[in-house]
């Protein structure tokens, strides 16, 4: 039966064989796709679709017209969202736009 130590060493060759193998194998691999590349006039965009941080545009929000103005201010509100202070504790068809 192997010693602790000699499992160790075993481990850490085994690890540096595998480094080297995978090392190895990418260098092919990158060799053989910049080959492809090179045969059929292909570009990075070609294979991978639009450029690396091209972000999308987000759809902006559709406008809405107002509902309610207040007289003092002359403040409008489109009847979305949290109400307005000036609007708070009051009736809504006194403001109402006509």
């Amino acid at each position: 039966m192997a010693t602790l130590q000699e499992l160790i060493a075993q481990k850490e060759a085994l690890e540096k064989l595998i480094q080297d193998t995978r090392h190895t194998e990418l260098a092919d691999a990158i060799a053989k796709v910049k080959g492809l590349m090179a045969d059929f006039g292909l570009t990075q965009e070609d294979i991978f679709g639009t450029t690396r941080g091209a972000k999308k545009a987000k759809p902006e929000g559709s406008k809405v017209a107002a509902k309610y103005r207040d007289p003092v201010s002359g403040k409008e509100w489109s009847g979305r969202g949290l109400a307005p202070k000036w609007l708070q504790g009051r009736d809504k068809a006194e403001f109402l736009i006509k």
